[in-house]
């Protein structure tokens, strides 16, 4: 109900009501004028929005076509290869590796007609690859059971060591895993692909049960990783929201020189460090500056998000807001040209840190600045970071550490595809097969080792009933 309050009603009143209601329709008129005001600044702002060159918004959300390419020039080259470049083909065989050679001689002259005899001791080489017919080896087992004559005991044949208990051998099970977790393959459509492509009946349960027998295979070696995560002297650390089942959980990445562990976890607390790296951790962190890393005494921030941070404040519409985002990033894009002139080896340490100097003097002069200056925007944001600007440095006091956790970021990108195809896992199980699966992957890909060999020598050492391979890195 709405009462709309006119003169005659407001004449019947006493004068010291008249006089509180009229101040307090002024008061109202004001407000909705503000209301008004504010809401067309929201609109505007919204319009604006957060994007991933601003925010921390990964860029995965950002549709491909809304990208903003300003600032960068457009080539007048066509696309592909470019006059003069070195030429990329597939090298032949040798002879003897072929598997079919067909030796193909001229009959007759094409001009005259005259009959031809002889070989040519350089001919020409064309080789044609092509897939075998693709048929599943299956190896039946008869294992007949005999009577004792004496005390009429039956005794059956048991299956010869190596052989596995159901119906899957140790390469199917591994190419059926890395189906779904490295080529990221729904359960159905590895099932469709197992039986259209390689003969092989299969069904959506049936996948289940060979991602597990993966899982528990690789285990051992996944915990052997995990383990020697606090002797780390450097690690990148990033997390990403997934689900299990109906609830939220968090999907976490450590990064180390030579290994990556993932792990599932309910939470985004530090309790997902305090877990893996202990209480004896000494090392340092590169990661963003979400606080449950603050527990770590030795971090180095993400420029990378750092300049989102700047370019958030060159975007906030405020003119000393957009001057301090301005400066700020300037003086990190003079820090990464530094850093790429270092990491190709075009500089010494010595001087990358006699670079860094200045530019470290005019970071803490601006972060000071937008401390002390009062406005709501920035100042909390600057204050944090120039309290803790030890922070923004370790790279230089620490020869090998990385300015920014692109490395985690890159270990996660598979992860979050693989998350947006399968909206996270349906269970415990499904999360342990997720982090074993990613850690085996990315381990091998960081080490230049054959994943599907290493997984098919874990599951034939589990029906061997061996230990497992080691994903330690070889000294």
């Amino acid at each position: 109900m709405s009462l709309e309050i006119t003169e005659e009603i407001i004449a019947r009143q006493p004068p010291e009501a008249q006089a509180i209601i009229r101040l307090l329709l002024a008061r109202c008129a004001e407000l909705e004028s503000t209301v008004v005001r504010l809401e067309a600044r929201i609109a505007q702002l919204e319009g604006r929005g957060k994007t991933p060159q601003n925010s921390s918004l990964p860029p995965s959300t950002q549709h491909p076509h809304a990208k903003v390419r300003a600032g960068k020039r457009t080539s007048k080259k066509q696309r592909g290869g470019q006059p003069g470049h070195a030429k990329y083909a597939r090298p032949l065989l040798p002879a003897e590796q072929c598997d079919e050679i067909h030796s193909l001689r001229p009959t007759e002259c094409r001009r005259c007609h005259r009959k031809l005899s002889g070989r040519d001791t350089q001919p020409l080489r064309h080789q044609v690859w092509e897939l075998p017919e693709i048929q599943p080896h299956v190896t039946e087992y008869q294992r007949h059971r005999l009577t004792c004559p004496g005390c009429g005991e039956t005794t059956c044949a048991a299956l010869p060591r190596g052989v596995p208990r159901g119906q899957s051998g140790p390469r199917l099970v591994a190419f059926t895993a890395l189906l779904m977790a490295y080529f990221r393959q729904s359960k159905r459509r590895t099932a469709e692909f197992l039986g259209t492509l390689l003969g092989q009946p299969c069904c959506a349960a049936l996948t289940v049960k060979m991602q597990n027998q993966a899982t528990a295979a690789v285990r051992a070696s996944y915990e052997e990783l995990a383990s020697k995560l606090p002797a780390q002297e450097r690690l990148s650390i990033d997390e990403t929201a997934t689900k299990e089942a109906n609830s939220k959980a968090w999907l976490w990445t450590f990064v180390a020189k030579r290994f990556t562990v993932f792990t599932v976890r309910p939470t985004r607390e530090a309790t997902a460090l305090s877990e893996l790296l202990g209480e004896a951790f000494a090392g340092s962190v590169t990661c963003d500056r979400a606080k449950m890393y603050w527990q770590v005494e030795r971090l180095q921030w993400c420029w990378a998000h750092l300049v989102r941070d700047f370019q958030a404040l060159i975007d906030s519409g405020d003119g000393r807001a957009r001057r301090l985002g301005w400066d700020l990033r300037a003086s990190a894009r003079r820090l990464f040209e530094h850093w790429a002139n270092y990491r190709d080896g075009t500089i010494s340490r010595a001087a990358l840190l006699r670079r860094m100097g200045p530019v470290r003097r005019r970071v803490e002069q601006l972060l000071l600045r937008g401390a002390d200056s009062g406005e709501r925007r920035y100042q909390g944001m600057c204050r944090e970071l120039y309290d803790h600007r030890v922070w923004l440095w370790t790279f230089l006091r620490q020869q090998g550490v990385e300015p920014t956790n692109n490395a985690s970021e890159r270990a996660l990108r598979h992860a979050v595809i693989w998350r947006k195809l399968s909206f996270g896992t349906q269970s415990a199980a499904g999360s342990r097969f997720v982090e074993t699966m990613l850690t085996v992957i990315e381990t091998c890909r960081q080490q230049r080792r054959n994943v599907f060999h290493f997984l098919t020598t874990a599951l034939k050492a589990q029906i061997n009933r061996r230990p497992a391979p080691s994903l330690l890195p070889k000294v």
